[in-house]
């Protein structure tokens, strides 16, 4: 029996997150001779244990597609993590350690204080990026040029976007399809295990989706608003 932690995010309503989980890894390893049973670990990654013939094959596939959370970091390293939390002068990203991107790192995507940055361009807590990691010493990171490029994509694409997390994709196209604005948008985008992006029509303004489908999604919901 082999134990790993993967680069998946396990919060808000923890017994549906891990059945989401299981529906996912279950499915990768259809064709192995392996199975997984799963839990959560005390900081809130997905934590397996897989056994069988192919335990080690599949252990290793598992953790070169999802990724492992950093426990170590070296200055230069690319990391993938989720936003731990956005305050008032920087944003804190969980790699597996605790990484901060100063407000004075931010200016890449404009103009204002942090929190004004991160309502600009949907920024919520849980949402999966790639950093990089400035300083080792002092846990020091900024945004990779990848997902600078990716943030002002979404900004510039000509339609707005909505960040939703702690939702799973039928969660959230029931949700759309109960407000009756299916028709409102082009597609439903998965970033991570719990976390999409709603690309919007072009005539379909973003807030207007976060307020008719907030009452029935139970998790978080961001605005990128076309520029």
């Amino acid at each position: 029996m082999i134990g790993l932690q993967l680069l998946i995010k396990i919060y808000g309503n923890t017994e549906r997150a891990i059945h989401s989980a299981q529906v996912l890894i279950d499915n990768e390893l259809k064709d192995l001779d392996a199975s997984a049973t799963y839990s959560v670990s005390e900081d809130g990654w997905l934590a397996l244990e897989i056994s069988g013939e192919d335990e080690e094959f599949a252990a290793n596939f598992l953790a070169d597609k999802y990724g492992r959370p950093v426990k170590e970091v070296k200055s230069g390293d690319v990391c993938k993590g989720f936003i731990r939390r956005i305050e008032d002068d920087r944003i804190v990203i969980d790699i597996g350690e605790l990484i901060t991107i100063p407000e004075n790192r931010l200016g890449v995507l404009g103009t204002g204080n942090t929190r004004q940055i991160a309502a600009r361009f949907g920024l919520i807590g849980h949402l999966p990026v790639e950093i990089e990691i400035e300083n080792a010493e002092d846990l020091l990171g900024t945004f990779t040029k990848k997902q600078v490029d990716t943030l002002w994509d979404w900004k510039k694409s000509g339609y707005d976007h909505v960040i939703a997390n702690a939702v799973t994709r039928s969660e959230l196209k029931a949700a759309i399809k109960r407000t009756g604005h299916a028709r409102d948008i082009f597609g439903i985008e998965r970033l991570g295990l719990m976390e999409h992006i709603i690309t919007c029509r072009e005539d379909t303004e973003g807030p207007g989706i976060v307020s008719a489908i907030g009452s029935f999604v139970s998790g978080e919901l961001g605005v990128i608003k076309a520029s």
